[in-house]
C-alpha cells in the first residue's frame, strides 16, 4: 500500500513526474536540476524514496506513477480529516468556513458537490 505523505519539495518533484510521465530518469534529473536546482544524486535519492513508498516506479530507466495525482491528494485529504477531525467532514468544513469567508460561488460549488454525492 502506498504511503500518502510528502514534504513540500517532494510534492514539487512528484508534480514533475505526474506532468511528464512516462519520463526517462535522465530527463527527470534534468528537469529537477532546472526547477529545483537539484544534483542528479539528489533526484535519484528522492525518486527512490518515493518509489519505496509505492507512489512511483522506475522500471528500466522509465519513471511512471503507481498512484495518480488526483488519487494521492484525495487520499491525503481523507487522512488529514480522519486524523485532525476524527473523520468528520462537517467538522472540517465548519472549521474551514469559520477561518475563511466563502464566496457565494464557492458555496454554490460545494452544494453541487454535495448534491452529486447524494445522487
Amino acid at each position: 500500500m502506498a504511503e500518502y505523505r510528502m514534504g513540500e519539495l517532494e510534492s514539487v518533484f512528484a508534480d514533475l513526474i505526474w506532468k511528464n510521465e512516462p519520463i526517462s530518469s535522465g530527463h527527470l534529473s534534468r528537469l529537477a536540476e532546472e526547477r529545483l536546482s537539484w544534483k542528479r544524486t539528489t533526484t535519484y535519492t528522492v525518486l527512490k524514496r518515493l518509489c519505496d513508498r509505492g507512489l512511483f516506479q522506475n522500471n528500466g530507466g522509465t519513471v511512471t506513477s503507481l498512484v495518480s495525482r488526483e488519487e494521492f491528494y484525495a487520499k491525503q485529504s481523507q487522512i488529514f480529516v480522519e486524523e485532525t477531525f476524527h473523520g468528520s467532514l462537517p467538522a472540517f468544513l465548519a472549521a474551514f468556513g469559520s477561518a475563511k469567508k466563502l464566496s457565494d460561488a464557492e458555496i454554490d460549488e460545494l452544494q453541487k458537490v454535495i448534491d452529486a454525492m447524494r445522487g
